[in-house]
């Protein structure tokens, strides 16, 4: 199984939704600044060291990858992506800080119309021959994509606009890497 989904993602047509690495212990202040990383928490050396490790692996397996990388703007997940793929190849994207916010406790209104929007940005196909990389948070339990542990990656399939998206699978950093074998 690992080889044909390796061969697949050889293919393009994918979006991997990665989880930033390890962070550092406690929570984002209540007066977090995008601007200021000293408001949030930050990626922690191990989390450095897996950031890095990420992008050798897509570059050891041959995966082709859209450039620019998508961030969310969260000093961890823009220092996962610079470090995994160059500062040069990330650009940040503030929708995320909105997916971000589902944890909260949000409008049923607000809700509804950030997890459309979501809906709409994983079923837009990547230029063919590349798969789309975004670096982000996880999600509430059950909302999204759900759950995903450092450095995890979702890789979805997606169908098009307004035809969905398949969850093709679930991946650690260690399943990752041991795709090749």
């Amino acid at each position: 199984m690992n080889r044909s989904l390796l061969d697949s993602l050889r293919r393009g047509g994918y979006i991997f939704y990665v989880r930033h690495g390890q962070a550092t212990v406690g929570r984002d202040l209540p007066n977090l600044d995008f601007q200021n990383c000293l408001t949030q928490r930050n990626l922690s050396e191990k989390g450095r060291r897996q950031a890095i490790f990420y992008g050798d692996i897509l570059r050891y397996l041959r995966i082709p990858i859209r450039y620019p990388i998508a961030a969310s703007p969260f000093c961890r997940t823009i220092e996962t992506a610079q470090l995994a793929f160059g500062s040069c190849n990330v650009q940040v994207e503030p929708f995320w800080v909105e997916v971000y916010s589902l944890s909260g406790n949000l409008p049923i209104r607000d809700r509804i119309r950030i997890l459309n929007n979501l809906q709409s940005v994983l079923e837009t196909i990547p230029e063919k021959g590349r798969n789309q990389i975004i670096v982000a948070q996880s999600f509430p339990e059950g909302i999204g994509l759900g759950q995903i542990p450092d450095m995890g990656t979702v890789i979805l399939k997606p169908r098009g606009i307004g035809n969905g998206y398949r969850v093709v699978s679930q991946l650690s950093l260690s399943d990752l890497g041991s795709l090749g074998k």
